[in-house]
């Protein structure tokens, strides 16, 4: 790699411009982009060039006219992020900015959120060439497979008005009920609930928040309203449990809804039969992300390129894009909202310590490369409750049970052993 940014720099950018010409995916997100960002390496300089009609360019001619913003750190942290795998938290241009001192992004903060889908892919592809494009396996099922889920609506009680909330289950067993993430939907634990071994000993169930997915708003909830807060989110939670009659249920969740699980454990006790908190905490500031509802930034193409980067870049790809997708089909104002709960409102630093681990165990996961809420973040958390246990997944992100079901796996069954046994 370090020839790629020193002797063989110019090789490197005319390898990366012909591969980014000829990749669908860049191809499309550029379509009709217009941007021009510098990125410094050291001494090392490179223009990229988004003009709508034209070819795609990379050069290293400066010229005179202002980039939009520029991406600037020393060739060690560009080695680290072109390397394969790049080590947390050197895999994404978010991920650096937020947790290396050394990278910096000068210009307009717009401009990047707008085209960070561009600055994301083609930057990906440089990866690519440095490495070599990875075999990918197909993994889908043959055609004509029919997946063992079950699918349907309950109308709940929420805030006083009706509401209709979707739902998935499959196995039998104890219950086991999954939390979806901030923005997302039930999509997320389809590989889970499609899983033969966890069917034999659990009734998994997985739901919709209203506003989210399959779930409408509340009859009569104003469009654009939604703004979660604990209360909210406890009383959700509470009332599906007794729509759809789980008994003592485990709780499954990741980040926000890890966060909640942590709430349950405290609210809920003797009620629950566990809870498993993935890429959670007491407490997690500078989350709240004003671009997710900016009137100039595209809310369906900003919100999938933020969280993209909390994924490790070992994912599957088809699980990425899977991810990315169902975030960008999230409707107006809904991630904003989550993302007010889980960066804002939550805050449990005083009350986390009175979980009774006796009456309610709790088992808590985080991914090495989760650069919002750390696996220290998480390790501090899980010492101030007596009792609980913490691990750390290795080559997972933000979002284990969607990004990489199968390593999740590795993770989730002990997991749950250790709650049947008790």
């Amino acid at each position: 790699m370090p020839d790629y940014l020193h002797a063989r720099w110019p090789d490197f950018l005319a390898a990366l411009q012909a591969a980014a010409r000829a990749d669908a995916e860049l191809a499309a997100f550029a379509a009709n982009a217009d941007c021009r960002f510098r990125l410094v390496a050291g001494e090392r300089v490179a223009e990229f060039v988004f003009v709508p009609g034209s070819s795609f360019l990379i050069t290293e001619e400066i010229r005179d006219k202002t980039p939009a913003f520029v991406l600037e750190a020393p060739v060690a942290v560009w080695e680290k992020f072109f390397s394969n795998p790049p080590p947390a938290p050197f895999h994404g241009i978010y991920a650096m900015k937020m947790r290396v001192p050394e990278f910096k992004v000068a210009g307009s903060e717009l401009a990047l959120a707008q085209n960070m889908h561009l600055v994301r892919r083609v930057l990906e592809i440089g990866r690519e060439v440095v490495n070599g494009v990875q075999e990918k396996k197909n993994s889908a099922p043959k055609a004509g497979t029919k997946e063992s889920i079950r699918a349907g609506y309950v109308w709940i009680e929420f805030e006083g008005r009706p509401s209709r909330i979707y739902y998935e289950e499959a196995g039998a067993g104890r219950d086991l009920l999954c939390l979806h993430t901030a923005g997302s939907d039930s999509r997320q634990f389809y590989k889970l609930l499609n899983d033969a071994g966890l069917g034999a000993e659990w009734r998994m169930v997985a739901f919709d928040l209203p506003w989210h997915g399959k779930s409408l708003p509340p009859e009569g909830a104003p469009i654009g309203e939604w703004d979660l807060t604990t209360e909210r989110y406890v009383a959700a939670i509470e009332a599906v449990i007794e729509a759809l009659g789980l008994r003592r249920p485990v709780l499954l969740g990741s980040s926000m809804a890890g966060q909640i699980c942590l709430e349950m454990a405290l609210r809920w006790g003797e009620r629950l039969g566990g809870v498993i908190a993935c890429e959670a905490s007491e407490r997690i500031v500078g989350r709240e992300v004003p671009w997710t509802r900016h009137p100039h930034v595209n809310e369906s193409v900003f919100v999938p390129e933020w969280v993209h980067g909390l994924m490790a870049p070992q994912s599957p790809p088809e699980r990425v894009r899977e991810i990315w997708w169902e975030y960008s089909q999230g409707g107006y104002g809904v991630f904003w909202g989550d993302i007010r709960f889980y960066g804002r409102e939550w805050d449990a630093r005083e009350r986390v310590g009175h979980i009774d681990t006796k009456k309610c165990p709790v088992l808590m996961l985080t991914g090495e490369y989760d650069y919002s809420c750390t696996p220290e973040i998480s390790r501090a958390t899980a010492a101030k409750i007596p009792g609980a246990e913490f691990e750390v997944m290795r080559g997972m992100g933000h979002f284990p049970m969607a990004e990489n079901p199968d390593l999740f796996l590795e993770y989730l069954r002990p997991a749950l052993a250790k709650l049947r046994a008790r």
